[in-house]
């Protein structure tokens, strides 16, 4: 074994079992003021450097300076070899109100091949937050490329932007030779935003090639009177999907992993980031096992 695959094996194994974590986070109104908050700011480098790809959402940055503020205080006192970059997209939305979506990823391990924003306009102006699409590249996993594919969607339109992402699919497959995709984000998709009834309305549920990792049980808010699976991931390609790393598919709840009041923990966000990891390569796990649903999948929707 070379000394770097050496170095960045020990590096995908500091997180705890060896894997590629990608995750997806809406922040809540990341601007100016939680820029300031140096305690909101602490939860959240801390939640992005268990994560070696995440994805962050509802970020309200006229300035651009939420991504250089975040490369300093992640790279700042970084060890060599683990330093993140970033992507980031126009700033997007209706009218006066716009949102940027941002991917950070650790440089040594995935890089951008491609990005993307898709043209929504074209195409009936469904997404109140058109798709920022990035194509990664990762030689030391076991998929070696994975396409993800981001939304936001506008609680009122849920079901109708989920649905749309079966056509972004097809864009996408005629656009680049990719196999790997996935979709993730805050859909919006459970409780009143998307009841039981809707469902059979979202190809990206009636289509069983596309995988949910986020079952509907699950709740991805972080106020106690609330238990909704709004935030999602969501798999296409069945190299991908043999390459989940078993059981790690979840919600990561802050406020307890941080012993955080309620209070203090809304001020990060109102949402939990959702996760999941991809194994390193076939051969160093040994692991060709399908990954293992949550309770209550797809299937009982259909």
């Amino acid at each position: 074994m070379s000394p770097r695959l050496a170095a960045l094996l020990l590096l995908l194994s500091a997180h705890g079992a060896l894997g590629l974590r990608i995750c997806s986070f809406n922040v809540r109104s990341f601007g100016e003021s939680k820029r300031e908050n140096h305690g909101a700011m602490d939860v959240i480098v801390k939640v992005i450097k268990r994560c070696d790809v995440i994805l962050l959402m509802e970020i309200k940055d006229s300035n651009n300076m939420i991504c250089p503020m975040l490369m300093e205080k992640l790279n700042g006192n970084s060890r060599r070899g683990i330093t993140y970059n970033y992507v980031i997209s126009s700033r997007l939305g209706r009218n006066k109100y716009k949102e940027q979506y941002a991917f950070l990823y650790r440089e040594k391990l995935v890089s951008v091949k491609k990005s993307y924003c898709y043209p929504d306009d074209e195409d009936g102006d469904v997404f109140s937050r058109e798709p920022f699409v990035v194509w990664f590249q990762s030689p030391h996993t076991a998929v070696k490329d994975f396409v993800i594919v981001p939304l936001h969607t506008t609680p009122e339109t849920s079901v109708r932007e989920i649905d749309k992402l079966a056509d972004v699919y097809m864009d996408l497959k005629h656009r680049w030779n990719a196999e790997n995709f996935i979709f993730m984000g805050d859909f919006n998709a459970g409780c009143s935003y998307v009841p039981k009834k809707a469902w059979k309305n979202i190809r990206l549920r009636t289509d069983p090639r596309f995988v949910w990792l986020i079952g509907d049980q699950e709740d991805t808010t972080v106020k106690k009177s609330t238990t909704c699976a709004y935030d999602r991931i969501v798999l296409r390609g069945q190299e991908i999907v043999n390459s989940v790393v078993p059981n790690s598919n979840g919600v990561f709840d802050f406020q307890k992993a941080y012993k955080l009041t309620e209070e203090r923990a809304l001020n990060v966000s109102d949402h939990f980031p959702v996760e999941f990891k991809l194994q390193t390569s076939r051969v160093l796990t040994n692991n060709k096992k399908s990954i293992t649903r949550k309770k209550k999948t797809n299937s009982s929707h259909r």
